[in-house]
């Protein structure tokens, strides 16, 4: 026969049809993958944002930590300048400010009462005392309290309380209380011994004159092992520690203290040349170790 023979189909020489297919059958698989990264990456945007920006971060620090200079070590001077700049800028308290702050919460008020003329009992006398055991042991001075019918503490919080003389020591104008209540938080005065005390050091008299207070005084040790009679001068006190912070009727039994707050006395009297009980310069205190000793404690 003439002519041309139909084509037939040959897998070899596929159709234009069919390569057509061919393409988009190529396509889906890339757009399903597409398709599954996105939705992945939206599945996982919070936690990928937060990796990325740790990543970041670790970033600069590493970069700062690099190029970033090394700090200046510092110096002894530019402590002395800090410490210079505070002083110059800051009001500090003084050395009598903080020995009174440290020994106020034991500071006792000793109340001497008697019977009026009415039969009702009034404050006939004041001195102080200094609570040596938070037990509500006080220590003060033996002519405070002697002879007195009843004798009611004070304490630095307001508390009043009956009190029982428990020791006395004449020869050193002592006497030991026990106060009946005491204050949840009563503190104790921290002691030191007398045996480095030099003349000059600084002291602090705490106490009520003339029942003011508790009222604070400065000064230094002015006299050491000085010989003085008993306020009711019946009696020749020795081995005593002079010292010329202002003193008054009310001091009596309260404690002196170093800068630091600590007990190395109980004030016992005042010289006065008149008749006139005021201070003019002269205080005299009973040193620690004989109080403690009154108390039954060990001394230093």
């Amino acid at each position: 026969m003439t002519g041309r023979s139909a084509p037939t189909d040959n897998p070899q020489f596929p159709t234009g049809t069919d390569r057509a297919d061919d393409g988009s059958s190529a396509k889906v698989p890339r757009q399903k993958f597409r398709a599954r990264w996105r939705n992945r990456c939206a599945r996982y945007e919070r936690p990928l944002w937060l990796a990325a920006a740790v990543l970041l971060s670790l970033l600069v620090v590493f970069t700062h930590g690099i190029f970033a200079p090394a700090p200046r070590p510092i110096t002894q001077e530019d402590i002395s300048a800090a410490v210079l700049h505070t002083l110059e800028t800051q009001v500090l308290p003084s050395a009598a400010a903080k020995a009174y702050e440290i020994i106020r919460p034991s500071i006792v008020r000793v109340r001497r009462m008697e019977p009026n003329k009415n039969g009702e009992e009034s404050e006939k006398g004041v001195g102080t005392g200094v609570v040596i055991i938070d037990k509500g042991l006080i220590l003060t001075n033996l002519h405070v309290v002697f002879g007195a019918k009843r004798v009611q503490v004070v304490f630095a919080d307001g508390l009043e309380s009956d009190a029982t003389v428990t020791g006395m020591q004449p020869e050193h104008d002592l006497a030991v209380l026990q106060a009946h209540k005491i204050p949840d938080d009563l503190a104790a005065a921290t002691m030191r011994s007398t045996a480095d005390l030099a003349i000059g050091d600084q002291v602090v008299a705490v106490g009520y004159p003339f029942g003011i207070g508790p009222s604070a005084s400065a000064g230094i040790v002015s006299g050491l092992r000085r010989e003085f009679y008993s306020p009711n001068g019946k009696r020749l006190l020795t081995n005593l520690i002079q010292f010329d912070a202002a003193v008054n009727p009310g001091n009596s039994g309260g404690p002196l203290v170093t800068a630091r707050g600590e007990v190395v006395g109980l004030v016992t009297g005042i010289l006065n040349p008149t008749k006139q009980s005021f201070f003019v310069g002269l205080g005299f205190a009973v040193p620690i170790e004989n109080a403690a000793t009154a108390a039954g404690m060990p001394p230093f």
